[in-house]
């Protein structure tokens, strides 16, 4: 009897460990479904579904693949002469603009020194300009351009009875809104002598100076003492 019994518990453990089991697999299964209801199967070709999207652009990326017999007897006939390439447009080589530019740059240049040439050529109209004090008189008698530079031609004279000294380091030298300019003399004597000759000599500006300026003038005064005071003011420069 002992026996029996063991058997018949055995047996009815085993069975409630199958349904449970059982039971077990089922729920899992039901929970499952339910979760993946909302979802779909994928496309089996992505790809396709984007080529369809865009014909056009699928057409012609198709018709510019070359087989590798079609690539070569294109380049045997550009080297006999039988297919033209298509040449290079003019406005995207590099090097043409480059050459335009150049071009452009030197044209430029040549307009400015023209005007400038121009612009200084017309003191001749006005010249001789000339102011006297004690004796003594300066006259700027010839202006014209020498490279990057206006060049002012000038006479000093002495008819007074003393000889005057000049520094021509103190020579002032304006434009109409009354900004100094730098100038270089040259052939001027620094000691002049009361015989009433002329001494002539230069006097240079550099043109860059005198890019906006409409008028010119020049002040110069004896040293060290400065008893005369030579004065050429309202020197045109037209445009």
């Amino acid at each position: 009897m002992k026996t029996n019994s063991t058997v018949a518990l055995t047996i009815a453990l085993l069975s409630l460990m199958s349904l449970a089991g059982t039971a077990s697999a089922f729920l899992g299964y039901s929970l499952g479904r339910e979760a993946l209801k909302g979802v779909t199967q994928p496309d089996i070709s992505p790809t396709k579904k984007l080529s369809n999207n865009n014909p056009e652009s699928t057409d012609k990326e198709l018709k510019i693949l070359l087989t590798e017999a079609e690539l070569l007897k294109q380049a045997e006939d550009i080297i006999n002469g039988k297919v033209i390439p298509e040449p290079i447009a003019e406005s995207e080589n590099p090097e043409n603009k480059d050459e335009e530019g150049a071009i452009s740059s030197e044209q430029e240049e040549e307009e400015t020194s023209a005007e400038k040439s121009d612009k200084l050529s017309d003191l001749g109209e006005i010249l001789p300009i000339k102011d006297s004090d004690r004796g003594v008189t300066l006259a700027i008698v010839e202006g014209k351009q020498e490279g990057s530079s206006l060049v002012l031609n000038v006479d000093l004279k002495n008819e007074s009875e003393d000889s005057v000294r000049f520094l021509y380091s103190f020579l002032d030298v304006r434009d109409d809104q009354g900004r100094a300019l730098s100038a270089i003399t040259d052939g001027l004597p620094g000691e002049l002598p009361a015989n009433g000759k002329n001494f002539s000599g230069t006097i240079k500006i550099p043109t860059a100076l005198l890019e906006d300026a409409k008028e010119l003038s020049l002040t110069l005064t004896d040293y060290p003492d400065r008893n005369l005071e030579l004065n050429l003011a309202k020197i045109p420069i037209k445009r």
